[in-house]
């Protein structure tokens, strides 16, 4: 066999591979994209044409009318609100308490530096409970307060060594340049570390806001007055709990009738909760990979 005839065998060989990987990964595209084509789709679909054909997912007269529906609940504004003051604190706290201590701890000269990460290492695998956890909240007199769904998760300890270690790639002769021009530590901090630390920042980022916008578990046990729940937990409501949810909603609003299908209600609060989240992607994608990447090298 000629040379030529090995390269050209090689090539198609490389060609196919390259289609089959690319065939795997739309089709993998297309099932994680088909649970919010549905849910989008039956939310503007009127709930009789549904019923007559429940496999259909082109409507024939879309409306808008549970989106409609839903602005008349006090809940979902609350809830909005809610959801985005804990979003933004917690994310905030997060990133400010990841800098300010990744910063020392990737400082191979710091003082008790592997004790202090043999501690934090610790905290990974070993908790007081779910009870302990409790009565510290409820002695902090952080129950029914939006503090309790952000303060308790202010740090984690796995973000924290990521961060630690891409703080440690970035060159010392960077610092070193800082030092000779007269900075300080936080001058080197927010001068150097921070605008170097972009990739990092916006995948933590994303990480804990999509943490906080979907916290759950907290709210469940801290969080009693309906008027401090976070969408999630409005969600679980008209979502898992069916019809009573739906019940509670509609007294909510002095409703006596509702209108709207739950069936189709349920698919347009789902798309509202998801939306907001939905869209920050965009804006981190670029940085994204690079912050992982980066955050997995050993430091």
């Amino acid at each position: 066999m000629t040379v030529t005839g090995i390269k050209s065998r090689t090539a198609l060989a490389e060609s196919a591979g390259r289609t089959g990987i690319g065939l795997f990964l739309t089709l993998f595209a297309l099932l994680c994209i088909f649970p919010f084509f549905y849910v989008l789709t039956f939310s503007i679909t009127p709930y009789s044409e549904y019923l007559k054909n429940p496999t259909s997912f082109i409507p024939h007269s879309p409306n808008l009318d549970a989106y409609r529906e839903l602005l008349n609940f006090p809940l979902i504004y609350s809830g909005y609100r809610n959801t985005i003051v804990v979003t933004l604190a917690g994310t905030l706290l997060n990133l400010f308490l990841l800098l300010i201590s990744g910063y020392p701890l990737s400082k191979r000269d710091l003082k008790g530096r592997n004790f202090i990460l043999g501690l934090i290492t610790f905290t990974m695998f070993f908790n007081g409970g779910l009870i302990p956890n409790y009565y510290l909240i409820r002695s902090l007199h952080m129950l029914n307060s939006l503090w309790s769904l952000f303060i308790p998760t202010a740090i984690s300890a796995w973000n924290l060594i990521l961060m630690k270690n891409f703080i440690a790639t970035i060159p010392k002769s960077l610092e070193e340049a800082a030092i000779i021009d007269g900075a300080n530590e936080i001058g080197i901090l927010f001068r150097v570390i921070i605008p170097l630390s972009k990739p990092a920042i916006a995948t933590f980022t994303l990480f804990h806001a999509v943490e906080h916008w979907n916290t759950f578990f907290y709210a469940i046990i801290y969080i009693s007055k309906r008027s401090l729940w976070p969408m999630m937990l409005i969600l679980r409501e008209m979502v898992v709990e069916d019809s009573a949810g739906m019940a509670s909603a509609a007294n909510d609003v002095g409703m006596d009738d509702m209108f709207i299908s739950p069936f189709t209600l349920k698919m347009a609060i789902i798309i509202i909760t998801i939306i907001p989240i939905l869209c920050v992607y965009p804006f981190l994608q670029k940085f994204f990979m690079k912050g992982m990447l980066v955050g997995g090298i050993k430091g």
